[in-house]
């Protein structure tokens, strides 16, 4: 497992992990599950428990978007890292 943090967001990979390259954004009570699109963007995991617990703020997602987003290439990075 590897983790990095940024405002106030802990981003983490986990090593026994499934494809597509993915992080796990936890904020406040919040997890939202990011993915790291091939084209060097982000969005919202496509499954229905992308963001935990399902009643979570859309604010407080889009934070977590934004700020993956704006750290994309470390994150991309830490999932290589796990996963080569």
């Amino acid at each position: 497992m590897g983790s990095l943090r940024f405002d106030g967001i802990r981003f983490t990979v986990y090593t026994m992990d499934h494809a597509p390259r993915h992080v796990h954004g936890f904020y406040a009570e919040l997890e939202v599950i990011v993915d790291l699109r091939p084209d060097g963007s982000v969005s919202l995991a496509r499954r229905r428990d992308a963001v935990r617990p399902g009643n979570g703020s859309i604010a407080d997602v889009r934070h977590v978007l934004t700020v993956a987003a704006r750290h994309f290439e470390k994150l991309a990075a830490l999932w290589e890292k796990h996963h080569g």
